[in-house]
């Protein structure tokens, strides 16, 4: 009877492990993430203090929920080493912060503006404790959620970054809002496909996207 040696495949350009290195590695990288989502939740503390608008309360309390996913997420069972996976997380992150309250401030942009941000701020607080510790940065592999808004679309964080970035821009028209918003778009819309890409080693992958068929909005993409 001849026994055959089962090897798990992995797609090019990933790494897991558990060597003392990687663990090192991975509680910095925590704590690293942890303090940068504390820095923006004290801005939207700030921001709250100096305009007693809820929205601003309610931005503190999504980034003081991303602090705390940082630091108790799981260990990932696979995590890209493509420096193009690692630069969209980037900028998907931090390129909103260029975003200024500045240019044109039409009403009905305003109050629609203001609509598109609650909506986003609800999905993605739901999204970030529906997503507890699997939670993650750039590309990588902590088991497949499929509960809440995940059984909508397959990347509703980043439909509600859309949301709430598209928000902003209506509120305060001008050309460079809407560059930065399309460039902080083009970042998400990249991360999403490296995730799709990565977790297609995933076993249960293919039939959450058969089921799930949605990326970031419903209906559209």
């Amino acid at each position: 009877m001849r026994v055959m040696e089962r090897r798990e495949t992995r797609p090019p350009g990933l790494t897991s492990g558990s060597t003392r290195a990687q663990q090192v590695a991975r509680v910095t990288a925590n704590v690293v993430g942890a303090v940068g989502a504390a820095y923006f939740a004290n801005i939207t503390l700030q921001t709250y203090l100096r305009t007693h608008r809820l929205l601003g309360a309610g931005f503190f309390v999504e980034q003081m929920i991303v602090v705390a996913v940082y630091l108790l997420r799981r260990p990932a069972r696979e995590v890209t080493r493509r420096t193009r996976d690692w630069v969209l997380a980037f900028g998907g992150t931090f390129v909103p912060v260029l975003l200024r309250p500045d240019g044109a401030h039409p009403p009905l942009g305003v109050n629609l503006g203001i609509a598109f941000q609650v909506l986003g701020l609800a999905i993605c607080v739901w999204s970030f404790l529906v997503l507890g510790r699997s939670f993650g940065f750039a590309a990588a592999d902590r088991g497949l959620v499929r509960g809440g808004p995940y059984g909508v679309v397959r990347h509703p964080i980043y439909g509600a970054y859309l949301l709430i970035q598209g928000g902003y821009v209506l509120q305060s028209v001008s050309l460079r809002n809407v560059i930065v918003f399309l460039v902080a778009s083009g970042f998400n819309v990249g991360r999403a496909l490296a995730e799709d890409a990565l977790l297609a080693g995933n076993p249960g992958h293919d039939s959450y996207r058969a089921k799930v068929r949605w990326r970031l909005l419903p209906g559209v993409w």
